[in-house]
């Protein structure tokens, strides 16, 4: 299984610039978005914390992160 995190460049491409903008238009806290942002441990963000980043950005989940299985 593969996650890809797609975070920083919505963040580009929405002109925010770091993680305090997004801190302030989400409401979670710096430890919620760090995860994200460094692309660690993706599989153990909660989906609330994903839906909460998707409202201000206005994207939907999978533009946010990309699910592949793997190949058998």
């Amino acid at each position: 299984m593969t996650l890809k995190n797609n975070l920083r460049v919505l963040m580009a491409e929405k002109r925010i610039d770091n993680l305090t903008v997004l801190m302030e238009k989400t409401g979670l806290s710096r430890n919620a978005l760090s995860k994200l942002w460094k692309n660690q441990d993706i599989e153990t963000v909660k989906l609330e914390t994903l839906i909460q980043i998707c409202k201000p950005l206005k994207v939907k989940l999978s533009d946010l992160v990309e699910y592949t299985p793997d190949e058998k």
